[in-house]
Parts: structure tokens; C-alpha cells; sequence
């Protein structure tokens, strides 16, 4: 009996091998191709949405070469330009931004907005807080103005008042009694010691 004689036999240690050696086996690829990969797809649709895809991914490469190849020329230019990378950002982050704002996403989240926006102004409950807000306002305005009345009133009583002239006069008489001495010429302070202007004596020496 040959070795795959053996191998078959039940009553053989080895009987697990071959089983196990065949599922190591590659399963052929062409009989799974002829299977539809979707359902509903006949194998003439199958093989032309391959070729399609297959043509597109090899364009999809073709242009990052090309991009690539752009992408080096533009730094280039910039480079025999003198122009820096962080102006180079700049103009990156001003053209996005204005992709942003010429995108349709946006337009429509601003249009959104502004329709919010006026429907806020046109409702009632804003209408009355703006209303609330600005009698608020008349309010403290009149208690300011009232306020301040109030304390000029306060200091005319007080100017007209009989403590005040006679306060007003006091210092009155004393800026008369400063500026007549000044004129009769007795500017000069007196003298601690009250030897008046007299010269101090000449010590001669022996």
C-alpha cells in the first residue's frame, strides 16, 4: 500500500493530515470572478463597471503626479519670488476663506440667519423687552435729572444761607486784612527774635 493509501486509512495516526494540508489550497480566482460580485448584475455589466473603475483609478493617480509635479513648480516660483511660507499661508487661508463664503453651505446658513434675525425683530416678545428696555432707560434718566436738580437746589439754599455769608464774609475780611498789609509794604514776616530790622552786631576780631 502506497503512502496515500496510508494517509486514507482510518486506523493511521496520519489520517488528519491531508485533510488539513487541503485547506491550504488557494481557491481559484478565475471561477470566483465569474460570480457577480452584486446581485442583479449580469457578468457584461460586472466586467464593464471593472474597466470603468480600473480607468478611473488610474486617472485619480495620473493626476496626483500632476498635482505633485504643479505643486513643486508653484514653490519654485515662489522661491525665486522671494515670497515666504507664511504668505503663502496667507493667500492659502484668504482663498479658502473665500470658497467659504461663495459656498453653498454658507450662503445658505447666512440666509438662514438673516431670516431668524427677522423674525426675532418682528416678534412680539422682542418688541416688548425693547419696549421694557427703553422706558428703563426714560426712567433713570428722569431720577438723574431729578437728582441733580435736587442738589443744585440744595447748594443755592445753602450759598443763600446766613452761616454761609458769614462764613463768605469772614474770609473776605481776612483777604482784605493779607492784601492791605501787603500794600503798606510789611510783606516781610516780623522777626521771631523782635529785633524788627535792627543789624546784627559786628564781631571785630582783637
Amino acid at each position: 500500500m502506497d503512502s496515500a493509501g496510508q494517509d486514507i486509512n482510518l486506523n493511521s495516526p496520519n489520517k488528519g493530515l491531508l485533510s488539513d494540508s487541503m485547506t491550504d489550497v488557494p481557491v481559484d480566482t478565475a471561477v470566483a470572478a465569474q460570480t457577480p460580485a452584486v446581485e442583479g448584475l449580469t457578468e457584461a455589466e460586472e466586467e464593464e463597471l471593472r474597466a470603468e473603475l480600473a480607468k478611473v483609478e488610474e486617472e485619480i493617480v495620473t493626476l496626483r503626479q500632476v498635482l505633485a509635479a504643479k505643486e513643486r513648480h508653484c514653490a519654485e516660483l515662489k522661491r525665486k519670488l522671494g515670497l515666504s511660507a507664511l504668505e503663502g499661508l496667507k493667500q492659502n487661508l484668504s482663498r479658502s476663506w473665500h470658497d467659504v463664503q461663495v459656498s453653498n453651505a454658507y450662503v445658505k446658513t447666512s440666509e438662514k440667519l438673516g431670516e431668524w434675525n427677522e423674525k426675532v425683530t418682528q416678534s412680539d416678545l422682542y418688541k416688548k423687552t425693547q419696549e421694557t428696555l427703553s422706558q428703563a432707560g426714560q426712567k433713570t434718566s428722569a431720577a438723574l435729572s431729578t437728582v441733580g436738580s435736587a442738589i443744585s437746589r440744595k447748594l443755592g439754599d445753602m450759598r443763600n444761607s446766613a452761616t454761609f455769608k458769614s462764613f463768605e464774609d469772614r474770609v473776605g475780611n481776612i483777604k482784605s486784612k493779607v492784601v492791605g498789609g501787603r500794600e503798606n509794604g510789611t510783606e516781610n514776616p516780623p522777626s521771631p527774635t523782635g529785633s524788627g530790622a535792627r543789624p546784627l552786631p559786628d564781631h571785630t576780631p582783637f
